[in-house]
């Protein structure tokens, strides 16, 4: 039985994100997590480069950095204000003072996240602007494989009629199993997902919370979190 993610996938494949920062590290994790999640992304390096990409690609959506090499993201979005149509801004930046994010709200931000970030929330606060917008259809917040639920929005996770209280890295660890059913993560995977770094140290950490989640999850039959000897884990049913 494969899982159901209750969500319009479909709406997020025509949306185009443009990512801008002068970082290439940052863009490319960006647009690999936005990738995975079924929308075309398009990136530029400075302000000048975010203008000329706005008129030539019509993005849907753009993530932007304030901190850029030649025009600030604030004096960016001053200069679309005209041009771009209503393109929604997400303010990407280290500044994380009350003025500036008034600011940048004040020049038709429509959201400001502040480095270092979680790619999980971008994403979702990309969606959230996306719903906002009217570009996509709303979404369900459920995850459901075989007698597992989850939902995003309550926090609320239970097997069958059972209710299954988790802590917030139990909850990241679970989300992104159901996310991917059946799939093998690797531990790398995991760790960088959930944790939001390349975890280089010792990765019992992981071994720990899959513990933590089998009792909690797999306390009846059948047990659902598989090891995958030598690669990782996976969320499925059990074999034959």
């Amino acid at each position: 039985m494969q899982a159901t993610h209750e969500r319009n996938e479909q709406s997020t494949e025509q949306v185009r994100v443009l990512v801008v920062d002068d970082e290439p590290n940052i863009v490319d994790v960006i647009s690999m997590a936005l990738r995975f999640e079924g929308f075309s992304v398009d990136s530029a390096g400075s302000g000048a480069d975010a203008i000329a990409s706005v008129a030539a690609s019509k993005p849907q959506v753009m993530v932007l950095d304030v901190m850029l090499p030649d025009i600030d993201g604030f004096e960016v979005a001053r200069r679309l204000a005209g041009a771009r149509a209503g393109v929604p801004i997400l303010f990407l930046t280290a500044r994380d003072g009350t003025e500036d994010i008034v600011r940048g709200l004040t020049l038709g931000g429509d959201d400001y996240m502040t480095k270092p970030f979680s790619l999980e929330e971008l994403v979702a606060r990309i969606r959230t602007i996306l719903r906002r917008s009217g570009l996509t259809e709303p979404e369900s917040s459920q995850l459901v494989f075989a007698d597992l639920a989850l939902d995003e929005d309550t926090r609320e996770v239970s097997r069958g009629a059972r209710p299954i209280e988790l802590t917030a890295t139990e909850f990241r660890l679970l989300r992104y199993l159901m996310a991917n059913p059946r799939r093998v993560l690797t531990r790398a995977q995991l760790l960088d997902h959930v944790w939001q770094y390349d975890f280089g140290g010792d990765a019992r950490v992981l071994e720990t919370y899959i513990s933590y989640l089998r009792k909690k999850i797999d306390v009846e039959a059948p047990a659902l979190i598989h090891t995958v000897r030598g690669v990782g884990y996976s969320l499925r049913l059990p074999r034959g």
